[in-house]
């Protein structure tokens, strides 16, 4: 149900039945020994997976989005706060016109938070539209789970470290890294960010077992799921 493997004729086939869309939030930003996609890899996986099955399209990623204490970082490109809501205004405007009424927004990136006051702001000026905004990683099931299998998870760590946002060839630490203050490190520049947190994670184990983060990915589409299949009231 990617728009992206389908043509306008059967995106406007499936509006003769299904008025819910899903559009991913991503960012283009280092994650350590990750790929510097991996915040747009994972929100359009997991809102693929949540919406196949209930037959609602999923649009394109959005793949850059609000990360400036990151560029310090080769790799890490990052949108102005005023142009990152632009563009995500246009969007929800060209999806609503094209007829979808109801708008999941699966956001992997901490930094895109504006955009959910911009989503209630969007939906507002919108009379007969509904749009909500998802979090997929700190979704309370989902980030609950994660705290079950190791509570030391965070930015570039094991959490994020999927089959699909690991680099071929890359050897990372076995020992886990100390988790870095976060209070001190929202007050850094992007040069001292790098010289803090050097290698890009946060902080604990830069991957645990398959099992372990996968049983973290299954709860993650099922909540993402449940979301998109009865969250509108």
């Amino acid at each position: 149900m990617r728009v992206a493997d389908m043509n306008w004729m059967q995106v406007e086939a499936v509006l003769e039945h299904e008025d819910r869309a899903v559009l991913p939030l991503g960012s283009t930003e280092q994650h350590a020994y990750l790929s510097l996609a991996t915040d747009s890899i994972l929100a359009e996986r997991v809102a693929t997976a949540a919406a196949e099955p209930l037959g609602v399209p999923v649009f394109p990623v959005v793949s850059y989005g609000i990360t400036p204490y990151f560029t310090a970082y080769p790799g890490t490109v990052t949108l102005r706060s005023a142009t990152f809501l632009s563009l995500v205004r246009e969007i929800l405007e060209g999806i609503s016109e094209a007829g979808f009424r109801r708008i999941l927004i699966v956001n992997g990136h901490g930094g895109n938070a504006p955009a959910q006051a911009l989503a209630a702001e969007w939906a507002a000026e919108h009379p007969g539209a509904r749009i909500q905004f998802h979090n997929w990683w700190n979704a309370p099931r989902t980030i609950a789970k994660v705290r079950e299998i190791d509570p030391n998870a965070s930015h570039a760590s094991w959490m994020e470290s999927f089959p699909w946002t690991r680099v071929e060839g890359v050897t990372v630490p076995r020992e886990p890294k100390p988790m870095v203050d976060l209070t001190r490190l929202s007050s850094l520049d992007p040069r001292e960010t790098r010289s803090l947190l050097g290698d890009g994670s946060f902080g604990g184990l830069h991957r645990r077992s398959d099992d372990e983060i996968l049983a973290v990915w299954e709860v993650a589409i099922q909540e993402t799921r449940e979301l998109l299949a009865g969250g509108w009231s």
